[in-house]
Parts: C-alpha cells; sequence; structure tokens
C-alpha cells in the first residue's frame, strides 16, 4: 500500500521518502536518486515524521535507498548557510532523529548500496541489522571536506568497527569495499548483486513474525545490559527474561514447540 511520504509530513517533503506497507514490514526509500540521496532538513525531517507516525501492525522496518545508492551523506550546500549555534542544532536535530530508528519500537534493516558515506553511514548505524550487496561502499570523508561527523556516527560506528579504524577513515579517507566491511562489522550480511533489499526484506517478515515482547527486550534491553558492569547486566537480564516468559505470547510458542508444531533449530 502506497503511503507517498510519513503521514504529517509538510508539504514540501512529500517527493523525499517513498513509504510502502507490505505486509508487517513498513519499507522507507530515500527519495533524492539524482542528488545520490544526500541527506538534506527536509529528508530527515521526514525520517524523523515517518518513526513517530508507524502504523498499527508494523513489525519491522527497512530503509533502502533509491536509486543506485543509499546515501552520499549530508548535503553540503546546507551546511555552508550554518553558523555554530545553527550547526549545534542542526546536529542535535540529526540526534533526535537518529535515535527515533535506534529506539524504534520495531526492527530495522538497512539494505545498502552504491554510496554509504558520511551522513549516509551515520543513519545506516543507527538500524540495527545492515544488509550490503557488492556495490557498497563505505566512507568518512568529513576529514577532507574539514567538518566532523555530526549525526551520531562517532558514538554508534566505533561500537561496530573500532576506534582506530574510523580514525584511520577520517584522517586518510580510506574507503571500505562491501567485503571489506561485512568483515569488519559495517554489515551483518552481504548479498548478491541487487540482493540487498530482497534480503532485507526476507529478514523483516522473519524477524515481524517474532514476539513482539521479545523484539523490544533485544532492542532496549539488550544494548543497555552490554554497556552496564557485569552485575547489573546480569540483574538486567535476569528481570527481562522474567518479564518476557511470563507474556502469553511466549507460553503460547513454548508450548507449541512442545506440542512439536513448530521446527526445531537446524543449520542453514
Amino acid at each position: 500500500m502506497p503511503m507517498g511520504n510519513a503521514s504529517t509530513a509538510a508539504a514540501g517533503q512529500s517527493d523525499l521518502l517513498k513509504i510502502e506497507q507490505k505486509g508487517a514490514v513498513l519499507t522507507v526509500g530515500l527519495n533524492r536518486p539524482a542528488k545520490r540521496n544526500a541527506l538534506n532538513d527536509g529528508i530527515i525531517l521526514a525520517i524523523q515524521d515517518c518513526f513517530s507516525n508507524l502504523p498499527d501492525g508494523t513489525g519491522a522496518v527497512v530503509i533502502h535507498g533509491v536509486g543506485d545508492h543509499f546515501s552520499s551523506g549530508l548535503d553540503l550546500s546546507e551546511l555552508t548557510e550554518h553558523d555554530a549555534t545553527e550547526g549545534l542544532r542542526h546536529s542535535q536535530m540529526w540526534h533526535r532523529v537518529f535515535d527515533r530508528i535506534q529506539y524504534s519500537r520495531v526492527p530495522v534493516i538497512a539494505a545498502l548500496k552504491g554510496a554509504v558515506i558520511g551522513g549516509g553511514l551515520e543513519l545506516a548505524c543507527a538500524a540495527h541489522i545492515r544488509v550490503a550487496e557488492p556495490s557498497a561502499y563505505f566512507a568518512l570523508p568529513e576529514g577532507q571536506r574539514g567538518i566532523f561527523v555530526g549525526g551520531g556516527g562517532s558514538v554508534r560506528l566505533p561500537r561496530l568497527i573500532g576506534v582506530a579504524r574510523m580514525i584511520d577513515m577520517m584522517l586518510t579517507g580510506r574507503v571500505y569495499s562491501a567485503t571489506e566491511g561485512s568483515s569488519y562489522g559495517f554489515s551483518q550480511y552481504l548479498t548478491e548483486a541487487d540482493g540487498a533489499l530482497p534480503k532485507a526484506l526476507e529478514l523483516a517478515e522473519r524477524v515481524a513474525a517474532n514476539a513482539p515482547l521479545t523484539n523490544f527486550a533485544v532492542l532496549q534491553a539488550l544494548p543497555m545490559i552490554a554497556e552496564a558492569n557485569p552485575q547489573t547486566g546480569l540483574l538486567m537480564e535476569s528481570l527481562m527474561a522474567t518479564v518476557a516468559q511470563s507474556d502469553k505470547e511466549a507460553k503460547r510458542r513454548i508450548r507449541a514447540f512442545l506440542d512439536h508444531k513448530t521446527a526445531k533449530v537446524k543449520p542453514t
């Protein structure tokens, strides 16, 4: 069911996102292909509106780029107009929007192809699962542009690839291929050519079928547990496990397994 863009976005943002509901999966396409899906204020605010108004029944979201690229990052034509105060507020706006993705009530999967650079990489890092196809490449050209990451990249990306690798990217302009990216943590999946979006949709359908409370625990509790000291983390784990297993949906699924109505885990 095509939705055009997020439900309450301003008229000027109407063409910036291509949004479709496919069963329990909402697809969100960055729709500035002529600009390699560069991120301007309009598209960032449209993303905010989209994730603030997820349709009922949505169990997962797939973010992808319309055209040949995921996103070439910040639209630099807007940055030249900002003074220091405006630049600070602009960065914090990106933080708020990308937090909407990271702390979404449903899992978010990014399908990556072509340019995944600068702010586009920061956007991808806010997703929970990243799927890349061979055309994808990863870079942070901020060092060569005389700027610094401002969309949460300095917090999220080092947790995926390490501080040293991010320092190298920003200082030298190093570009990583999709194959390297899969090995180093930029993405969790590497597909064949043109396979990122189909694979992301396949994964989204799978995770949307999970128990909602389990998905909530994985998205919201697991990252906090991983950051906590061990004893606090173990206590949080016990509390979350207790809540999850007491849910009616969990009891129904366990009973189905015990009654041999669901398949056992097997290698694929």
